[in-house]
């Protein structure tokens, strides 16, 4: 299928994956924005804090930002930019009864043709403590990680990618 069809046709949702102070895991409602339906723009807009009234705002950790991509791409500038303000906002690391998780982003994708069933054929992962930049492909039944590169920043305001 053609990729302005492909494009025409996407949306992109996000969610937060969070951790509860009852130690279970939670994902937020899917945010998902106007913007969509403007011509070569596709972006979310995810809150940048949980809103669960079950739970004290301070006492929710942030684990996954997740948002779909309506291509097979890397992750964007403004992806990596927002999950390190959010790790400024909420932590880097969450501690879980299996351990402590790092905050990342993962950005899922399909390489189907048949939007009536899309499939999930991978992710791309940012985690800013490390600056693993990966793609995980999901092949017979197996996830595979292929490393990208590594995010650098040289200050405050700059970074580049280290390609591996």
């Amino acid at each position: 299928m053609n990729f302005r069809l492909r494009w025409d046709l996407s949306r992109e949702y996000c969610a937060w994956v969070y951790y509860t102070p009852d130690e279970r895991f939670e994902m937020s409602m899917m945010s998902v924005t106007p913007i969509q339906d403007a011509r070569g723009k596709r972006t979310c807009r995810l809150p940048p804090s949980v809103d669960d009234a079950r739970y004290p705002p301070e006492s929710i950790g942030y684990v996954y930002l997740l948002h779909t991509r309506p291509y097979e791409g890397e992750l964007t500038e403004q992806d990596i930019r927002y999950i390190v303000a959010m790790g400024l906002a909420h932590g880097w690391e969450v501690k879980t009864k299996a351990g402590m998780l790092r905050l990342s982003l993962v950005a899922f994708f399909s390489a189907s043709n048949d939007f009536a069933n899309p499939t999930c054929d991978g992710f791309f992962q940012y985690t800013p403590t490390t600056g693993d930049l990966s793609k995980w492909t999901l092949e017979r039944n197996q996830w595979s990680r292929q490393p990208l590169g590594t995010v650098v920043w040289t200050d405050e305001q700059t970074y580049r990618i280290d390609r591996h």
